[in-house]
């Protein structure tokens, strides 16, 4: 097999790449196939489509893999981008018609490359690499010749390596700490609310995440935020904030921050977003992800609403499966339909009525919303607040320092409804999490004690 086992993620910057796709009926789109390309540093300086059935040798037919060898040829084009996903046997077969030295990449592997890119944690890095030596295992036994199949299970040979590279990368992983369950378990003991935005990339996560963020101001709209104040210190897997930038893949790991809704003390995890066609384990191989959506109090499903609607019909199914998979109970859900600005009263209505026919009965109440323009996100905010675990307590103390120390805990870990001073008394009356008040009630009754 020609393809290199250098590091990618320096690779395509600057390279020129063909996309080529086909349908089995028309007409055949390329606009996110370009936009990926694009996303891992390629110049998409043209396309080939085909209609027809997929040809079980080449993916495209002889003639088709004919005309595009030509084009990578008369271009000089250095990549070749498939998209869909190609066998083992194909990639080699559609490989060897290529022009000697240009790469071919199927939608997965070029996938893999924009993760690869993003990786920051060695965590993610080696999660990526296992992913990425598990896809090429078998087009490197397919490319091989047949003395070296005959040998695949001696040392030395480049077979072996990838396997044993691959095992040791499992036993590695598998003896990494999870800082996410760490990370996850500290927030709850100090009382935060842990809220996960889930949905394809490109829906407006990251967006949702600056206008929810303390710590992070928004351009022309500040006030708009619906609900989230700002002041507050971060916390962050990430030192920079979510990025709003309208490009894919925008946030390859989690990053989390602390947005006060209503006074109530919220953690908000931006997660990696899905993607047409691209297999859920891909996914699950270099992130917490979707551990972060089974982990989190409610679940904020962000759904493009300006999406063509058998596009947004089938991306919030996909989208609801996901989230069933990883155990996240229906009531947990709290649908968004995104950039309905983008859309005519008529059009936001239909997406409104498609998505409350698809979503589960215990989830809230799909709800429009332009994340950019700051439009109902009020209503938005107080739909995550109604599903957040909540009780009420009414806590009387002695006017003292170490009540004092109560309050302010109280302010850190709840939303504090009114503090009454009289006379030697202090009573404070809060709102948050059913453990959170139970400790300040325990702490309460020490001083009294």
């Amino acid at each position: 097999m020609r393809t290199s086992r250098t590091n990618e993620a320096n690779e395509a910057n600057g390279i020129d790449a063909i996309v080529a796709a086909r349908s089995a009926s028309g007409p055949v789109e390329t606009d996110e196939i370009e936009a990926l390309a694009s996303a891992a540093g390629y110049e998409v300086v043209d396309a080939v489509t085909q209609v027809g059935p997929e040809d079980p040798g080449t993916h495209f037919g002889s003639g088709k893999a004919a005309e595009l060898a030509a084009r990578a040829a008369d271009l000089g084009a250095g990549t070749v981008v498939v998209d869909g996903s190609l066998t083992p046997g194909q990639h080699h077969a559609l490989e060897r018609r290529l022009p000697d030295g240009t790469r071919l990449l199927d939608r997965y592997r070029l996938v893999l490359g924009i993760f690869e890119r993003g990786a920051g944690s060695r965590r993610a890095r080696l999660q990526v690499e296992l992913a990425r030596l598990r896809y090429d295992l078998p087009r490197l036994i397919e490319s091989a010749d047949e003395g070296l199949l005959n040998e695949v299970t001696e040392s030395g040979t480049p077979v072996y390596d990838v396997r044993d590279r691959i095992d040791r990368l499992e036993r590695t992983l598998d003896d990494l700490p999870d800082p996410t369950e760490q990370f996850r378990r500290r927030r709850r003991e100090q009382g935060f609310d842990l809220v996960t935005l889930a949905g394809y990339t490109n829906a407006g996560k990251s967006t949702l995440l600056r206008r929810l963020a303390d710590d992070v101001s928004f351009a022309d709209g500040d006030a708009a935020a619906g609900g989230a104040t700002a002041g507050a210190d971060a916390v962050s897997g990430k030192d920079a904030a979510a990025s709003v930038a309208d490009r894919l893949f925008e946030t390859l790991e989690t990053t989390t921050r602390r947005a006060t809704l209503e006074g109530r003390p919220t953690l908000v995890t931006d997660t990696v977003g899905f993607v047409d066609d691209l297999p859920h384990d891909l996914v699950r191989s270099f992130s917490a992800t979707l551990s972060e959506a089974g982990a989190a109090d409610v679940v904020v499903l962000v759904a493009d609403a300006s999406d063509p609607v058998e596009t947004f019909r089938e991306r919030l199914a996909v989208s609801l499966d996901a989230l069933a998979e990883q155990g996240v109970e229906d009531e947990r859900i709290v649908p968004a339909l995104n950039k309905v600005d983008l859309l005519g009263a008529d059009e936001r209505a239909r997406r409104v009525a498609l998505a409350e026919d698809r979503a589960p009965a215990s989830a809230a109440a799909p709800i429009p919303v332009s994340v950019r323009e700051g439009t109902n996100l009020g209503a938005l905010v107080d739909a995550v607040l109604n599903r957040l675990p909540t009780d009420r307590a009414t806590i009387r103390l002695p006017n003292c320092d170490e009540a004092m120390r109560v309050v302010s805990r109280a302010y850190d870990r709840t939303a504090v409804d009114d503090v009454d001073y009289a006379g030697d008394a202090v009573t404070l009356r809060c709102r948050g999490r059913p453990s959170v008040l139970e400790r300040l009630r325990a702490s309460a009754r020490g001083i009294d004690g």
